[in-house]
């Protein structure tokens, strides 16, 4: 691509937030406290969770930046920035997640392959770019498409980035036409983030946001856009990121019978505390995040401190100054909810929380009854064991 730099400068790394959990240093993972994560409704861009497969790209000259749009349509373009800040702007406020959020609580259970993530996997920031249904229809794509008349059906990103697994190659993902071009699935092409020209970390200088659908899909450090007839037959489309159930393990895997995941089911994770956590018994603030995918609001989230027998319905919020309203006017519909509830704890509780959303989809109660082999979608309600202090001391004695 012109302008980036050659491989050997990728090891330039830039600068992070020292108090960022890392998962893997190469390629560079890592997210943020979990307390520090629900601090505030968006998440700044320094603790918002950083996922790579590959060395992270650098583009050193934005002039010489452009990206490619061809494939099945009749006319072939090459968009320089300049083009893509032409077209009309919208900031989206979108939740993006990781597949692999909360894995390591999935790998308690029974071992699974991929990075160790915690609960905090995911952030909520406003996303300022061009609407993809707009840059498609300057190749003559009209918006709520669902197939080309050269027979396109799914449009592929293709990006700077390199990765073993794809023999090094380019990381590169797909979503279905009829989402590209359908404005109101807010699809972008993002040049900010958080009001701020994006960083290289999330994507500098262009990167696809994909609201609703899970991280894998939101492809950063955009090359290309490829107008295809079937969907992207890429490694991280057709060998990874697919939900398999729990008794098909490595020996027995066949990646043909499963559909590449593409939304999030419904999810929450209490965030105030560790999940083995020491707190004097009496009221204790619960506080966390719940979040679903495809444009789905919370409904409601349920937290017990008896291991679930009983259940106290959690404040929910996005903005302190708007009551949030599953599908209300103004809820952010791709992003999360903050909860909150003040309880009193008994001794050695079991604190649990869940959440539903608007179509009434439930978190499933056992990690072990969704458990897979790439320990992803650990959406199993999120369990936090409490010792009291006094306890505690005791036994130390």
């Amino acid at each position: 691509m012109p302008g980036l730099t050659a491989p050997s400068d990728y090891a330039e790394e830039p600068p992070r937030h020292p108090d960022l959990r890392i998962n893997s240093k190469e390629p560079f993972n890592a997210e943020p406290h979990r307390s520090a994560l629900v601090s505030s409704y968006i998440t700044p861009v320094d603790f918002f969770y950083k996922r790579n497969h590959g060395p992270i790209p650098k583009v050193d000259d934005i002039s010489r930046y452009s990206v490619s749009i061809n494939g099945l349509v009749n006319k072939h373009i090459q968009l320089s920035m300049s083009d893509i800040r032409l077209l009309p702007k919208y900031n989206v406020t979108a939740t993006l997640q990781c597949a692999g959020n909360k894995r390591t609580a999935m790998s308690k259970v029974r071992k699974v392959r991929g990075v160790g993530w915690d609960v905090s996997a995911l952030g909520n920031a406003t996303w300022g770019g061009a609407k993809l249904s707009d840059v498609l229809e300057l190749v003559g794509i009209p918006k709520l498409t669902s197939v080309t008349t050269l027979g396109g059906k799914h449009v592929e990103f293709v990006s700077v980035d390199k990765c073993k697994e794809e023999k090094g190659g380019p990381y590169k993902a797909s979503i279905p036409l009829k989402q590209a071009t359908d404005p109101d699935a807010d699809v972008l092409l993002a040049y900010e983030m958080n009001g701020e020209i994006i960083n290289r970390d999330h994507g500098y200088p262009l990167r696809v946001v994909v609201p609703g659908v899970i991280g894998a899909r939101s492809v950063k450090w955009l090359d290309s856009i490829s107008i295809i007839k079937e969907e992207c037959q890429g490694f991280f489309m057709q060998k990874d990121y697919k939900m398999f159930p729990p008794t098909v393990d490595w020996d027995n895997i066949d990646w043909s019978t499963r559909r590449p995941q593409m939304d999030f089911p419904v999810q929450s994770a209490i965030c105030t505390l560790e999940d083995v956590d020491v707190i004097k018994e009496g009221k204790a603030r619960i506080a966390g995040y719940a979040v679903s995918g495809g444009g789905r609001g919370i409904e409601r989230v349920d937290i017990s401190v008896d291991g679930g027998k009983t259940w106290v319905e959690a404040h929910r919020y996005q903005k302190n100054s708007v009551p949030y309203i599953s599908d209300g006017a103004q809820s952010d519909k791709w992003a999360w909810v903050l909860f909150e509830a003040t309880l009193d704890v008994p001794a050695n509780a079991e604190i649990v929380a869940k959440a539903v959303d608007s179509a009434a989809n439930i978190q499933p109660e056992k990690v072990e009854d969704i458990w897979n082999l790439r320990g992803i979608l650990n959406t199993s309600w999120h369990r936090i064991k409490i010792q009291n202090s006094v306890c505690v001391a005791q036994s130390k004695m």
